[in-house]
């Protein structure tokens, strides 16, 4: 129903910036209805939640990332999107797409954000 590719991710310096995109294809239910969100998850670590936009455009984050990522949708481009500034080497991780349309949950393939100088 939903097939999710993430893109921008790479190496950058601590204090630097990146702009994840996550492409969607959606079949029967359109992008607008799906509940999207950015999780992340670092080597030998378990994936945690990072941000989500809900269908109305509200936007919650995760307490370590809030006031530097802005998540965000565009519609007409089905593609959703992570603003990432003021990055620290602690946000060095595989970043996943997600979307959910309750019951189910779809994940993109993720794309690498390394954080170093």
């Amino acid at each position: 129903q939903v097939q999710l590719v993430e893109s921008g991710g790479g190496l950058v310096q601590p204090g630097g910036s990146l702009r994840l995109s996550c492409a969607a294809s959606t079949s029967g239910s359109s992008f607008s209805t799906y509940v999207m969100g950015w999780y992340r998850q670092a080597p030998g670590k378990q994936r945690e939640w990072v941000a989500t936009i809900y269908t109305g455009g509200t936007t919650v984050y995760v307490d370590s990332v809030k006031g530097r990522f802005t998540i965000s949708r565009d519609s007409a481009k089905n593609t959703m999107y992570l603003q990432m500034n003021s990055l620290k080497p602690e946000d060095t991780a595989v970043y996943y797409c997600n979307a959910r349309l309750t019951p189910k949950t779809y994940w993109g393939q993720g794309t690498q954000v390394t954080v170093s100088s």
